[in-house]
């Protein structure tokens, strides 16, 4: 993974050759737009309002120090969730019925091979068709900057977060963890 300050070398790089190519020609040529440039997230909490953090937590679903992640995704505009969790690089899947309206895999966790014991012991593989299984789910949470923990009201792709918010994604099974 490129470090955020090689990243900025390049970037700067880029720019200073597209600025020197620009006064080939004299410095007559016009002055062009420059492309937004996007600072890709990294491992840990934002700190105050550098960005949204993303948590993963699949705890519930065996060791926790491997099961749970944290990013911080750099922005100073409102985005959706979705988008930070494309920026993180965390890749999700939804369901044939609901499409990205309901969260089915997170980084491809639960395996569709994965067995998973309900309370009443009955066996359950996730298959993303329509709604997960109620004792096994991605449920969605949300915490304001300086606020509090609330399950989300809406999906990502629709889910507004603004710097210094967090959101988190956590499995639940059989009503544990109930809340992040």
């Amino acid at each position: 993974m490129t470090s955020v300050p090689r990243l900025l070398s390049v970037t700067a790089a880029a720019l200073l050759v597209a600025a020197l190519a620009g006064c080939a020609d004299g410095g007559t040529a016009a002055p062009t737009a420059s492309a937004d440039i996007v600072i890709p997230a990294f491992a840990g909490t934002c700190e105050d309002s550098e960005g949204v953090t993303v948590i993963v937590d699949a705890a519930a679903l065996g060791d926790a120090d491997e099961a749970s992640a944290t990013w911080c995704v750099p922005t100073e505009e409102t985005i959706v969730g979705s988008d930070a969790l494309d920026l993180a690089r965390i890749p999700v899947e939804g369901t044939d019925e609901y499409g990205d309206q309901v969260v089915c895999r997170v980084d491809g966790v639960p395996a569709a091979d994965l067995v998973l014991t309900a309370e009443d012991g009955s066996d359950y593989r996730e298959e993303c068709a329509s709604m997960p299984a109620a004792f096994a789910y991605w449920a969605l949470w949300v915490k304001p900057a300086g606020g509090e923990w609330d399950y989300a009201q809406e999906g990502l792709s629709t889910l507004a977060l603004e710097p210094g918010d967090t959101l988190e994604l956590l499995f639940t099974l059989n009503g544990e963890p109930a809340s992040p």
